[in-house]
């Protein structure tokens, strides 16, 4: 039955599987396959051709498994190639990290100002801020890069001295502006795992916007719109990887939130 089949995910790499995760706490009865496409990362340098392209032979792969649902758990791919993909896999639905993370943003803290953490690409790109001002025009947004927080998630380094320096040194100049953000989106798939670090900077006042958190929810929304919602137990979990699939394995774990047998990850070309 249509309600069986699995979710695919994909990423340009590791980060998306803290929208994995996510999906899983919210959604224990979908059965989810996922793929990291690690020998092309990272996506944010390429050109936007590139990464539609990219995302569409990720989003092929990941067909081949008869998925009811695609998410883009990428920014970068969210921002280049979400019309592209829609419009290519109708009726499939594709669901990106962007808009869900922006209505969340705009829900939670209605009038703004809102405060912007990601990658330089998606920075650059803006693609945040349109989103944002696409619901509601008048609401403040500012942006501040944060690539350390990449590597420091990577390396498993998200509490302690070194990540509570690199948090103070990105966080510091984007609350200072004037007026202050009342809330603060996650902008990258990578962040979620510095959460309480990122908390613990902002300080109370300022609401965290968690876009993995936000894209489970619209993952259970349209699955719930749509009749798909699995009842059944749910099937393992599947991982695909492009390049080194133990080492997606080992670092996984730190996105997941619990490990992954170097067994379960299959080596794909795409």
């Amino acid at each position: 039955m249509d309600q069986k089949r699995p979710i695919g995910i994909f990423d340009s790499g590791m980060g998306g599987l803290t929208v994995m995760a996510a999906i899983r706490r919210r959604l224990p009865n979908e059965s989810l396959v996922y793929l990291g496409d690690t020998a092309r990362l990272p996506y944010g340098t390429k050109s936007a051709g590139t990464v539609t392209r990219y995302a569409a032979q990720a989003a092929g792969a990941l067909g081949r498994f008869d998925i009811k649902l695609l998410v883009v758990a990428c920014n970068t791919a969210s921002a280049a190639a979400l019309p592209t993909l829609r419009e290519s896999l109708a009726p499939l639905p594709v669901i990106g990290v962007i808009e869900p993370g922006a209505a969340a943003a705009v829900a939670m803290v209605p009038g703004g100002p809102i405060g912007v953490i990601a990658t330089e690409g998606t920075v650059k790109g803006g693609a945040y801020v349109r989103a944002i001002q696409a619901l509601s025009p008048a609401i403040p947004v500012v942006q501040q890069a944060a690539p350390l927080f990449v590597g420091l998630a990577e390396e498993g380094l998200t509490h302690g001295v070194i990540a509570d320096a690199v948090a103070h040194r990105y966080l510091e100049p984007l609350l200072a502006t004037l007026p202050k953000p009342r809330g603060l989106v996650l902008g990258c798939t990578h962040f979620p795992v510095l959460k309480q670090t990122i908390a613990k900077v902002a300080g109370p006042d300022v609401v965290l916007i968690d876009s993995a958190e936000t894209a489970a929810a619209a993952v259970e929304e349209v699955l719930s719109a749509r009749g798909l919602c699995n009842r059944g137990p749910a099937a393992a979990p599947q991982f695909l990887a492009t390049d080194a699939p133990g080492r997606f394995a080992d670092l996984g774990e730190i996105f997941l939130g619990e490990p992954i047998d170097p067994g379960a990850v299959t080596l794909v070309d795409l």
